[in-house]
């Protein structure tokens, strides 16, 4: 099975030039991160078992599948950007927990400074939100953080991602699929992804 998924066609180019764009304000990049989620999600979520059932319709019985509880994890801050898109397009029961992880920008190594995510998610499938898969190493230690509490899947959905992060998350987590809607050439130096587009949190909120 694929470790991760990209996203092609030029509706997808689109939204993407924008988000590159250093002339593009806080507003259309906000707006772009939205559709770009609602693509990228709606290949992620592919293949989500849901419980069989039916409905009424004005002429018929119909057959229905229905999806069960889903949580989605966005991790803060730039993932709270995809947070609209994912439950404008996700059912009505879906959950929202949070994860805050920042990296050392010299060691690039992840700390944590929030973990509300609900202990017992044997019942959820979860979907972690992470705009920027740079190195992988906050996208990692937020996937062990739901993993410690019993999903019934996880998925990741991102909207940029370097090679380097891909490989270190299919090197601990093989079984886990991510989709983005680009992956980019590679990390500089100081482990910003190239072209990129910039601090994705910096530009969602224009600080």
């Amino acid at each position: 099975m694929a470790t991760h998924r990209s996203l092609r066609g030029a509706l997808v180019g689109e939204h993407l030039a924008v988000l590159r764009s250093v002339e593009t304000g806080a507003g259309d990049f906000r707006r772009a991160v939205g559709r770009l989620s609602t693509l990228v999600l709606t290949v992620a979520l592919e293949g989500l078992e849901g419980t069989g059932g039916a409905v009424q319709t004005p002429v018929a019985s119909a057959a229905t599948e229905r999806a069960g509880r889903i949580t989605v994890v966005p991790v803060l801050r730039a993932g709270l950007g995809m947070l609209d898109a994912a439950l404008d397009l996700l059912p009505d029961s879906t959950r929202v927990a949070f994860v805050g992880a920042r990296r050392d920008e010299t060691t690039l190594a992840p700390s944590f400074y929030l973990d509300a995510v609900p202990e017992d998610l044997s019942e959820d499938d979860v979907v972690i939100l992470d705009v920027m898969i740079a190195t992988g190493g906050s996208l990692a230690a937020t996937i062990e953080v739901v993993q410690r509490r019993r999903p019934r899947s996880i998925r990741v959905a991102g909207i940029i991602a370097a090679p380097e992060g891909l490989a270190h998350i299919a090197g601990h987590f093989p079984e886990i699929v991510v989709t983005v809607a680009a992956v980019d050439e590679r990390l500089n130096e100081f482990g910003f992804i190239v072209p990129g587009l910039g601090d994705a949190g910096d530009r969602l909120y224009g600080t």
